[in-house]
């Protein structure tokens, strides 16, 4: 299987030049693993509702994660990053990501 990665709005962007080289590279292997296999365990991936998903990376005592969605069965879009450093998943990191979301459905829509 080959997943058509793509980003969305700058926010992934932005996110990844506050990575080391390390953090970059295995963030890398990550993504290259949702590029390519057909499954991933919850290490990786998270469902967190409305189609909404997050990549999570662990290095060293750093947590990050990427919200992302599917679209149209290969295109995976990645949209906001940030460093977790609380137990669970912030609402306000979640509700800017579902924004995103939203905005990216509204720009790909056609204009009449």
């Amino acid at each position: 299987m080959k997943r058509t990665i793509i980003t969305y709005g700058g926010y992934f962007e932005r996110f990844i030049a506050t990575l080391s080289t390390k953090e970059l590279r295995k963030l890398n292997y990550i993504v290259s693993l949702l590029e390519t296999e057909e499954r991933l365990p919850t290490k990786f991936i998270k469902l967190i509702r409305n189609g909404l998903y997050e990549l999570r990376m662990k290095f060293g005592d750093n947590i990050y994660r990427i919200f992302f969605i599917f679209d149209e069965g290969t295109v995976v879009v990645l949209f906001n990053g940030f460093q977790k450093k609380t137990e669970k998943t912030p609402p306000s990191e979640i509700e800017r990501a579902l924004k995103i979301k939203e905005a990216y459905y509204a720009d790909k829509r056609p204009q009449y």
